[in-house]
C-alpha cells in the first residue's frame, strides 16, 4: 500500500518509523490544546500564559545551537533519545504547574526537549538513509508525522469536549508516556552514532558554519519556507473565522484538507520530482505558496459561500507548495553539510524554524488586525524572496542543484 502512494518500504527502518510515528501521535494529542491546557487548569489567564510560553520559547533558542555541537560529539541517536526523556519529564511536570513561574519552567523544559529532538532528527534520518533516497524518506516521515498529528488531534478534541482538569491532566500524562514509548523504539535504531575522526585532530567548530555563505543562504531560504508554512497554523484560521466570519467548521476543514493531501499525496509528489533539479522544485514550491496566498486574499472580496470555497481551494494550493518544498530542502540541508559537522550545520538550519515560530505570530496577527489583505501581501513577498534566494543557489551549492532521485 505504501509503495502505491510513492512511499518507501517502512520495513527497512522499522524502529525509526515506529519511534517517529509514536512521537507524532503524542505531539498531535497536545499541540491543539497547548494554550488551552493552562487556561483550564490554572488561574494564570491569557496574558500571563502567553507571556510564559513566549519566555520559554526565547530561552530555548540558544540550546538549538548547543544541541548541534552535542550531536557532532555524541551522535544524533543519543541526543534524540535525550530529547524524548526530557519531554517525558516535562509533561509529567505539567500536572503540577499552577503558577506563572512553574508554567515557565515546564514550558522551557519541554522546549529544550523539542530543540534536542529537532536538532538530531534530520541527522538521524540522514545517517539511516543513503543519498538518492532522502527526499523519499523525508517526505514519508513528514507525512507520517502529519497523520499522527491528525489522529492525536481527534483525541485532543475529545478532551476539550469533556473539559475537566482531570481530563487535561490525563492528556498530558498520556503524552509523557508516548515519549517513553518513542524512546524505547528509537533505542533500536542502528545508525546515528558520532562520526569517527582521527585521534589528535581537532574538529572544526561554528566558525566553519558561519563562513559557509552558500549554506547560510540556504538557511535563509528555509526561513522563508518556514514563515510560509506556519501560516496554516497562525494566519489562516484567524483570517477565516475572525476576519471573514466564516462558519467555525472551516477552521478544522483547513487542517483536514492539508492532512489528507499530505498523507495521501506526499509520496506521489516526490516520485514526480524525480529527475528534476532540487532548486527548480523549490522555486515551484514558493510559486505555489504565493498562488495560495493570492487566492486567500481574493477570497476576502467574495460573498460568504464563495469565500468558503476560495479558502479551501487556497489551502489545497498551499499544501502543494508544502509538499514540493519540504523534502528537497531537507535533503539539501543534509547533503550540503560536511558529515563531521552535520550537527552544527543542521542546528543552524533548524534555527530558521525556531525564528519563524517566534516572528510569525506577532507579525501575522498584527497585519490581520490592520486589514484583511496585508498579511497575504507580506507572505507573497516572503515567498518571492525565498524563490529568488534558492534560484541564486542553483550554481553555488551542488546539493541544491542536484537532481531528485526518488529511489
Amino acid at each position: 500500500m505504501l509503495q502505491r502512494l510513492g512511499f518507501p518500504d517502512a520495513r527497512r527502518h522499522p524502529a525509526l518509523v515506529t519511534g517517529i510515528g509514536i512521537d507524532a501521535l503524542g505531539s498531535g494529542v497536545f499541540i491543539p490544546v497547548s494554550v488551552l491546557y493552562f487556561l483550564v487548569t490554572t488561574d494564570a489567564g491569557k496574558t500571563r500564559v502567553g507571556l510564559a510560553m513566549s519566555l520559554a520559547a526565547v530561552m530555548a533558542v540558544p540550546f538549538v545551537l548547543v544541541a548541534g555541537g552535542l550531536v557532532d560529539r555524541f551522535g544524533a541517536k543519543r541526543i534524540i533519545l535525550a530529547g524524548n526523556l526530557i519531554q517525558a519529564v516535562a509533561f509529567v511536570g505539567y500536572v503540577f504547574a499552577d503558577t506563572f513561574w512553574a508554567i515557565v519552567a515546564v514550558e522551557t523544559l519541554a522546549a529544550l526537549g523539542q530543540s534536542a529532538f529537532w536538532s538530531a532528527y534530520s541527522n538521524l534520518v540522514a545517517a539511516s538513509t543513503e543519498p538518492g533516497e532522502r527526499e523519499v524518506w523525508f517526505g514519508f516521515l513528514g507525512a507520517l508525522r502529519n497523520v499522527g498529528f491528525a489522529i492525536g488531534g481527534l483525541a485532543a478534541g475529545a478532551v476539550v469536549m469533556i473539559g475537566t482538569d482531570r481530563a487535561f491532566h490525563a492528556l498530558v500524562l498520556a503524552n509523557a508516556v508516548s515519549y517513553l514509548f518513542a524512546f524505547a523504539a528509537l533505542t533500536r535504531v542502528p545508525a546515528g552514532g558520532p562520526v569517527p575522526r582521527d585521534a589528535g585532530v581537532a574538529r572544526p567548530g561554528w566558525g566553519m558554519v558561519l563562513r559557509d555563505h552558500p549554506y547560510l543562504v540556504l538557511v535563509t531560504t528555509n526561513a522563508a519556507y518556514a514563515l510560509s508554512t506556519v501560516s496554516l497554523n497562525i494566519a489562516m484560521p484567524v483570517y477565516a473565522i475572525d476576519v471573514l466570519r466564516l462558519p467555525g467548521w472551516v477552521s478544522g476543514a483547513l487542517f483536514t484538507v492539508n492532512t489528507i493531501m499530505v498523507g495521501l499525496g506526499q509520496g506521489l509528489v516526490v516520485r514526480r520530482m524525480s529527475g528534476h533539479r532540487r532548486f527548480r522544485i523549490i522555486v515551484l514550491a514558493f510559486g505555489m505558496y504565493a498562488a495560495g496566498f493570492l487566492v486567500l486574499a481574493a477570497s476576502g472580496t467574495l460573498p460568504r459561500a464563495a469565500a468558503v470555497a476560495g479558502v479551501l481551494v487556497a489551502v489545497g494550493i498551499y499544501t502543494f507548495g508544502e509538499m514540493l518544498g519540504g523534502p528537497p530542502l531537507s535533503a539539501s540541508s543534509v547533503e550540503a553539510a560536511p558529515e563531521e559537522l552535520r550537527g552544527r550545520y543542521l542546528a543552524a538550519y533548524q534555527l530558521s524554524w525556531v525564528v519563524a515560530g517566534i516572528v510569525a505570530p506577532a507579525l501575522y496577527l498584527t497585519l490581520l488586525d490592520h486589514d484583511r489583505f496585508s498579511v497575504w501581501g507580506a507572505l507573497i513577498l516572503i515567498a518571492t524572496v525565498g524563490a529568488s534566494l534558492v534560484q541564486s543557489l542553483g550554481h553555488r551549492l551542488p546539493a541544491v542543484s542536484a537532481r531528485v532521485t526518488a529511489a
